[in-house]
């Protein structure tokens, strides 16, 4: 019996393939994230300058006997980190954080596979629509660029001060933050491609507001980059106050003022926390003003969500600072903050009138 209404051949295709795109980008997102958090892994082990070569192709190998071992230790034993900080390390010792940072660098070429391979088999069986191969294009650039700038993060401890520029992390932090906003929204393109006008004019303020709050998150994981680039987090472990103070001494001692934000711990941690206390007025009240509209339900879910995950992500940040950064929770609190920004996205996305036309 003819049905009039299934869909043409073509258009089952054609939605097939997209669901495919959407969930090859999905996996790459859940590889960044595995990345940012692993790298949080890295330096916060103190292993980010345990490799002190850049090779690409011949550096996924890791050492494989006693004698490659001893090499990569005797490369290391040259630089300032060894020498000035880590001068009574033994090679276990070194195994120790050479494995984190081999690990994170694993990883980063692994992603590189993950979008590779499946983007040329797309394009290879012209899934891919004309429009969306030069987004797919810039995520590979942009991945490209990132190794990049991990690079010359890295460098920037292998002269005579072994401390990795607090500007080059936060760049690096940044760069990988932004390459995962843009694919997971990608991927939001796809699997809601259709624009219902009439809802799209309906949340246009809240649409704003919305992206809004989503750039005030990524600010704040950006000022979180500072904290950890200056070792901020290490002092004044107390909440809310600082030192027993809630404006604290010293907040703009460094001349010319604008250094205090990047390169005086007081101020930088005071801004991490200025960040997070507009977080907790701001995003409850959009959750009241979303909850107010008639919205569909998956919206309501999300505007639930990003307001769990900002309240899993304070308990973190303040627990990191109570405990004096320990490494399984600071590296949570850096999950968390990617969580909260994915949650924020997905409203964003939604309140700008996206459907699912194959639902």
């Amino acid at each position: 019996m003819n049905n009039s209404f299934a869909p043409p051949d073509n258009a089952t295709s054609g939605k097939t393939s997209q669901k495919a795109i959407a969930v090859w980008l999905l996996l790459c997102c859940a590889a960044i994230f595995a990345m940012v958090v692993l790298g949080g892994v890295t330096r916060l082990t103190g292993s980010g300058l345990s490799m002190v070569q850049w090779a690409p192709i011949m550096g996924v190998l890791p050492p494989l006997n006693q004698a490659e071992w001893q090499h990569t230790f005797a490369l290391y034993q040259q630089f300032p980190e060894f020498q000035i900080k880590n001068f009574s390390m033994s090679l276990s010792e070194f195994k120790a954080i050479f494995w984190f940072e081999y690990a994170h660098r694993l990883l980063g070429r692994s992603i590189g596979m993950i979008f590779l391979l499946p983007f040329l088999y797309f394009l290879y069986k012209r899934k891919i629509d004309r429009t969306l191969t030069p987004k797919l294009i810039a995520m590979f650039v942009l991945g490209g660029l990132q190794g990049l700038m991990g690079w010359f993060m890295v460098k920037s401890g292998l002269v005579d001060d072994p401390h990795v520029s607090q500007y080059r992390l936060t760049a690096h932090l940044g760069l990988a933050v932004i390459i995962y906003a843009y694919i997971f929204w990608v991927a939001l393109d796809l699997l809601y491609p259709a624009i219902d006008e009439t809802a799209k004019t309906a949340n246009k303020k809240l649409a704003r507001l919305s992206l809004s709050i989503t750039g005030i998150i990524f600010i704040t994981i950006l000022s979180g980059g500072f904290v950890a680039g200056t070792h901020a987090g290490f002092a004044f472990n107390t909440f809310p106050l600082m030192n027993g103070q809630l404006i604290p001494v010293g907040l703009f001692e460094l001349t010319p003022l604008w250094k205090n934000f990047f390169e005086n711990i007081v101020t930088v941690q005071f801004d991490h926390r200025v960040m997070a206390t507009s977080l907790l007025l701001i995003i409850p009240a959009f959750w009241w003003m979303v909850g107010r509209t008639q919205q569909e339900a998956h919206i309501h879910n999300g505007r639930h969500l990003m307001l769990a995950a900002l309240a899993l992500q304070l308990t973190l940040g303040i627990t990191t600072l109570l405990l004096v950064v320990p490494v399984s929770i600071a590296a949570a609190h850096q999950a968390g903050a990617v969580i909260l920004l994915t949650t924020s996205l997905f409203v964003s996305h939604q309140l700008r009138g996206r459907t699912n036309v194959y639902k």
